[in-house]
């Protein structure tokens, strides 16, 4: 058999049901998105970027190293990696003659509370999500050293529990795991007698990869109105996928794409910089243009769920308040500082509205919408009593 004696709609669908017997996924976008990405892992180089496949979940057995294992067995070269350092990881994906398709188990540990920031392997991770991503190296003995660099463009999906840094979140397909109810059955996944039907279906994938892969190759698919910027990048190469196998691909393909972006916009708290302008404009200010310090600090103490009055064991200080609020600009490109605010015959230091306008325009999410209630009917008697 040939690629193009496959029909890529028909084989994308036995993939996902080879997904669907072993994996209990939170929502239906989860098997469109995971069964696309597998296929792009073979499709790698005709992509500009490559996103990273995060299977999420706040408890442990929610199935994500299940959903890691079915997925080893449909992509090209997996390299299963728990706890590697981000040297191994840049040296296995330039050094080998095939790039790997990296599959990084247990990835709280190199990210939790526990473990550090690990700048390295945040680096490899995000350089990587480019084709032109690399990692430089110096590479000798004693003084004899030389910069080299390091091709870490691959494709990369990792399991953990908790969360990920903001810079990798941004650049993945994240899937929320949780543990299945009583109701939800799946099939258990026997290495030794499911292993080599996954990879059944991978050689099917490499072949219908190669006879697609000059339409793919610099395509740019149509995409929903409302994904642009880096949502764009991350779904781009899975929606060119779908569009190359046809059938009801590229409809579901976009329907997912907008379910798990639009999920993934409600789970971002953005940064803790965008969660203190957002609360300044929506429960501090609210149409105040001037407050004191005291006075601020004191409305962002009493918030519930917010973390200004627990910041590392000590309430938000007048000190915290500027540090923040200085990382940010004014509408004349000046950073956001206390000033003099006049209160009868005293002077105290607080903030102006004005100069928080133009950060609540570029950071902030726009603000709830609360339309009035359409006021009810009146009774007959009053509508009388009116005339």
């Amino acid at each position: 058999m040939t690629g193009t004696d496959i029909d890529g709609a028909a084989l994308l669908s036995q993939v996902e049901a080879f997904h669907r017997r072993f994996n209990a996924f939170p929502v239906e976008a989860a098997y469109v998105a995971v069964t696309l990405w597998d296929a792009h892992a073979h499709l790698l180089d005709c992509f500009d970027a490559t996103p990273r496949l995060a299977f999420l979940s706040p408890e442990p057995a929610s199935g994500k190293s299940r959903a890691l294992e079915i997925v080893e067995t449909l992509v090209p070269y997996p390299m299963v990696a728990v706890n590697a350092s981000a040297s191994a990881l840049f040296r296995a994906v330039s050094g080998l003659e095939a790039r790997p398709t990296i599959l990084f188990d247990e990835i709280d540990t190199v990210f939790g509370p526990k473990a550090g920031e690990n700048e390295q392997l945040r680096g490899f991770l995000n350089a990587g999500h480019r084709r032109s991503g690399v990692m430089y190296r110096c590479v000798g003995d004693g003084s004899n050293q030389q910069v080299q660099e390091f091709p870490s463009f691959c494709a990369v999906a990792v399991a953990g529990l908790g969360s990920l840094p903001d810079t990798i979140l941004t650049r993945s397909v994240i899937i929320r795991m949780r543990r299945r109810a009583r109701n939800e059955r799946v099939e258990p996944f026997r290495q030794r007698v499911h292993e080599s039907e996954g990879h059944a279906l991978r050689d099917q994938l490499a072949l219908w990869a190669d006879s697609v892969r000059e339409r793919v190759d610099g395509a740019f698919p149509q995409m929903p109105d409302e994904v642009t910027d880096r949502p764009a990048d991350v779904w781009e190469p899975l929606l060119a996928v779908a569009d190359a196998a046809g059938g009801d691909w590229p409809k579901r393909a976009r329907e997912a794409c907008v379910d798990l972006v639009n999920a993934a916009k409600v789970d971002d708290k953005g940064s803790v910089g965008i969660r203190l302008l957002t609360d300044l404009r929506d429960q501090v200010f609210n149409g105040i243009d001037r407050l004191p310090t005291v006075a601020i600090l004191d409305r962002l103490h009493s918030l519930d769920e917010a973390p200004w009055a627990d910041m590392g064991g000590r309430p938000l200080d007048p000190r915290g308040l500027s540090k923040m609020l200085r990382e940010y600009m004014t509408g004349d490109n000046a950073p956001i500082a206390a000033r003099n605010i006049k209160a009868g015959t005293s002077v105290m230091k607080g903030y102006y509205a004005t100069d928080l306008h133009d950060a609540w325009q570029r950071y902030c999410p726009p603000p709830a919408e609360s339309p009035l209630l359409p006021l009810p009917p009146l009774p007959a008697s009053s509508e009388a009593l009116s005339r």
